[in-house]
């Protein structure tokens, strides 16, 4: 199989911009007095925002609203966005039917029951109501919370039938308050900014305007505020703390208008890269067979093999992966209840094929760099060993010979060197290792709709750096597929986590056990060959001079100790230099803290998945969505934290001379 382009970016993979909309109801006073001035204000914003946007070079996917369209605010918002061509995406606090009941405000419970069973209201005004949510419902990709809709629906019909009862009131009003805040950190998680119409009086709500406001600061995404009294002046917050500044912030347009421009261009722009850059990476199908010492010195020291088997390896194609390792979560995608067969062919043709390239790439990468850093200190220490041969096979007349095989091998030291720093092979590494480390468990972040927020993905270096290239790619490569369009019973997620999840993490931790009892044993191996190099160059000086001392006592013959002399002479230097090169295999490729990372991560995706078999082997009531994307969450965190790891330790070592 020839070499591949990492992928086609232009038909694959675009940036796109995610926006979050949060604000009071239709009902609420601070809304219905300023209602059009509202409408008009978000309308001129959304103007600004395509404006700049659009500025930007290169080309860029729709931007995307999200919005769980409760009446007021977000429906208004809804409508703008769309009559501009941006894509809407909702994610509802319920199932779709039982969204639209409450969201119409029935007065009856047979209107409510009519509504939730797919029917019209008899009430005129409760269905006009209704008919707008429909008509924007139409136009929305829908993911919808529904594994609690049976609870729900009881209690607001029971809310209806007595709407004196406070205790019926508020059992209703606790759990739908808990779904809507759930709801809107779905939408925070996706957006790279949150825009609010608040007032800032109640921030304690669960599911409200402020407690929106407060949970994406917390995240770290940025808030545009908007006070519903005068929403023509509008600031940002990018701290919670800026919240008890409330109203005495003031409003400063052009400083204003630029943080805008600035953190659009931050979401989708990387400065100084271009997806070109990406597009010129060649996945092949198997390792290299000129670097395979790093491969070597694992299987001799880790596996315990005298001798090396295969050191070759085949990755999969980014064309078989569907039908070859991922195929079972592929399967289990696509007849999950209610599925999302378009995010499972978005999967199938695109994602994984992403990863199976970046991950082919990064692995060969990988290869280049260790295997080249540790042929150098091979090289190294031969280059001593060779051009001190001479003296103790008595041919210093031919020392010339000597010297020319010392020069090449030094010569290849520079080389080599030279080829790592000009390819890149560090930075590449790390690069494409991140990206598909990103992309290994997007299959459980997109089925459940789990996102990370934008505020806490990690910094690779200063804001806006070239070096963050990978995590906007992930990023936007997630996004791109967006929320799924499917109805989240308890079934689903069941399906989801135990087609999907469970055997990932299964499958990760046992990985992480196996490469953590593998490195340690590398390092502990390397450890003893190198301390017996030194041992052995201790006992050829001591031996040396206890016959010197046996000549000097008239023991043994003088002669013994000059024709022995360069023997000795070589060995002392030869065992040393064996030992440091070797050390410094083990010193450079740190096997011992590599395997801590990975026990670590083995230890944490045990437990998730101890998690995972008591949340499924456990009352129904208990599989809930905030359940599952809290484990989910959990996975994500150790993966991220496994990538800082591995970063802390290899990201200062670049490939260098052997000094």
């Amino acid at each position: 199989m020839h070499p591949l382009p990492f992928a086609n970016l232009e038909a694959e993979w675009q940036p796109r911009l995610a926006l979050g909309i949060t604000g009071h109801r239709a009902t609420n006073p601070s809304f219905s007095a300023h209602a059009e001035a509202i409408a008009a204000a978000l309308d001129q914003l959304f103007g600004r925002i395509d404006a700049i946007e659009k500025g930007f070079p290169g080309t860029r996917g729709t931007v995307r609203l999200h919005s769980l369209l409760v009446d007021g605010t977000d429906q208004v918002a809804a409508e703008l966005a769309l009559a501009r061509g941006w894509d809407l995406a909702v994610p509802m606090p319920f199932g779709a039917d039982l969204n639209l009941a409450i969201n119409a405000h029935p007065v009856t419970s047979a209107d409510a029951a009519a509504l939730c069973r797919g029917e019209r209201a008899a009430d005129p005004e409760v269905e006009r109501r209704a008919a707008a949510i429909r008509a924007i419902t139409t136009k929305a990709q829908l993911f919808e919370l529904a594994d609690r809709d049976a609870e729900l629906e009881a209690l607001f019909l029971a809310m209806l039938d007595a709407p004196e009862d406070r205790a019926a009131v508020r059992a209703f009003e606790a759990l739908a308050s808990d779904n809507v805040a759930l709801a809107g950190r779905v939408m925070v998680e996706r957006t790279d900014l949150v825009i609010a119409i608040w007032d800032g009086k109640i921030s304690n709500l669960p599911g409200g305007t402020g407690h929106t406001v407060v949970a994406a600061l917390t995240m770290g995404t940025p808030v545009l505020l908007i006070d519903p009294a005068m929403p023509q002046a509008w600031s940002i917050l990018t701290r919670p703390e800026e919240l008890g500044h409330f109203g005495s912030l003031g409003t400063d347009a052009a400083r204003d208008d630029a943080r805008l421009a600035a953190i659009i261009r931050a979401a989708v722009v990387v400065e100084g890269w271009r997806p070109e850059q990406l597009a010129r990476e060649q996945w092949r199908p198997r390792s290299s067979r000129v670097f395979g010492l790093y491969r070597m010195i694992e299987q001799v020291f880790g596996d315990g093999r005298l001798l090396p088997g295969r050191l070759q390896i085949d990755y999969e194609a980014p064309d078989a992966i569907a039908a070859g390792s991922a195929a079972g979560l592929l399967r289990a995608a696509q007849e999950a209840p209610g599925a999302d067969l378009r995010l499972a062919a978005r999967l199938r043709d695109t994602l994984l094929p992403i990863f199976a390239r970046a991950d082919g790439i990064a692995s060969r990468l990988s290869d280049a760099y260790r295997s080249g850093m540790c042929v150098n200190f091979v090289l190294a220490a031969l280059a001593v060993i060779v051009g001190l041969a001479f003296y103790p096979l008595g041919l210093g007349k031919v020392k010339w010979v000597f010297a020319s095989v010392e020069l090449l091998l030094l010569t290849g030291i520079l080389a080599i060197t030279w080829a790592g720093s000009r390819r890149g092979w560090h930075r590449r590494w790390f690069e494409l290792r991140r990206v598909a480390e990103y992309l290994r468990h997007a299959p459980a972040l997109l089925l459940l709709g789990v996102s990370r927020p934008i505020g806490r993905w990690p910094r690779a270096g200063r804001e806006g750096s070239e070096g963050e290239w990978p995590e906007h790619f992930a990023r936007h490569a997630l996004r791109e597929v967006g929320l799924p369009r499917a109805r989240l019973t308890r079934d689903y997620l069941r399906a989801c986590l135990e087609g999907v999840v469970r055997p990932h993490v299964a499958a990760q931790r046992a990985y992480h056990e196996a490469k953590a009892e593998r490195l340690e044993r590398v390092h502990h191996r390397l450890d003893r060959v190198a301390a017996t190099c030194f041992t052995l160059a201790v006992i050829s000086v001591l031996a040396y001079l206890l016959l010197k001392l046996a000549t000097v006592t008239a023991i043994a013959p003088r002669s013994w100790a000059d024709g022995l002399s360069p023997l000795f002479t070589f060995l002392g230097v030869a065992f040393p230099t064996l030992g440091a090169n070797i050390a410094g295999v083990r010193y450079f490729g740190d096997f011992e803290r590599f395997g801590a990372i990975s026990r670590a991560a083995a230890e944490r995706l045990g437990e998730v998945e101890k998690r995972i078999d008591l949340l499924l082997s456990g009352s129904g009531q208990a599989l809930t969505y905030e359940a599952a994307a809290a484990l989910v969450h959990a996975v994500d965190e150790a993966v991220v934290d496994e990538i800082e790891s591995w970063q802390a330790v290899f990201g200062a070592k670049h490939l260098a001379l052997p000094a």
